[in-house]
């Protein structure tokens, strides 16, 4: 397989999960792409002195995180894929010092909310006590999302306004509504992504991009193959995993 494809399915599989997550571009953009091809040989090799300024138990911090999102069922879980190792890599790579800063950041305070919640450390809570934190942290970074989405969208709608405002003649501008009459939102359009958000991308790319989840999670047939434009699917029958 050429590098081309390599990255052709990299940059689909990016593609899926920002699917996955409503369609918003993944924190790194399309720098997770060429992080990737550094990834593969760092994550396969022992990864117990850490993944640049991450540590052994920031990793396992990050694998219990993922596994709480992604546990083992009747498929293998986030765990067994590695994803902890991923997620540091892809941070330590592809994202940007404040992005770093502020997964690192989350990080500490998603534990901190686990004292909070349940008295005890995230790696010492029990796994209902993780996923009620996790379950809350995603709710709070929906709506911190949603609202910044609004947010972009009024101001991009304020800024076409304020164009057309330039061509009106004097008078209408005079009756023009005031900047007053829409004061700005809590959270503005400049509004950095909520770390959880960078966690769950995160979980969601290394473990559906691992070899666990395109072959364990999903139904994977090597290439080349047959195009098949539309393939039924019955409910409850695995999705099918793109080529790796």
């Amino acid at each position: 397989m050429t590098e081309r494809d390599e990255m052709i399915d990299r940059r689909e599989a990016i593609l899926r999960v920002s699917a996955l997550l409503g369609g918003i571009t993944l924190v790194g953009g399309s720098a997770l792409i060429t992080a990737c091809e550094k990834e593969g040989a760092s994550t396969r090799a022992d990864s117990s002195a850490g993944v640049g300024a991450f540590s052994a138990a920031d990793i396992a911090f990050l694998d219990e995180v993922a596994e709480t999102m992604l546990p083992e069922t009747k498929t293998p879980g986030a765990k067994a894929a590695r994803v902890g190792a991923f997620m540091a890599r892809m941070v330590t790579d592809p994202y940007d010092p404040a992005d770093q800063t502020r997964f690192r950041d989350g990080m500490r305070r998603s534990d901190e909310e686990s004292r909070k919640a349940s008295g005890a450390a995230f790696m010492e809570a029990t796994p209902q006590q993780r996923l009620a934190l996790l379950e809350r942290l995603d709710r709070e970074q929906k709506a911190h999302t949603d609202a910044r989405d609004a947010a972009k969208k009024a101001k991009t709608g304020k800024d076409q306004e304020n164009k057309a405002d330039a061509y009106l003649p004097d008078q209408r501008k005079e009756n023009a509504p005031g900047t007053d009459a829409n004061p700005a939102p809590a959270i503005t359009a400049d509004a950095p992504t909520h770390y959880f958000r960078m966690m769950k991308e995160l979980v969601l790319l290394g473990y559906f991009t691992s070899e666990i989840g395109a072959t364990k999670a999903q139904r994977y047939v090597e290439s080349p193959g047959r195009f098949d434009p539309c393939v039924p699917h019955v409910p409850g029958e695995r999705s099918w995993a793109a080529h790796a």
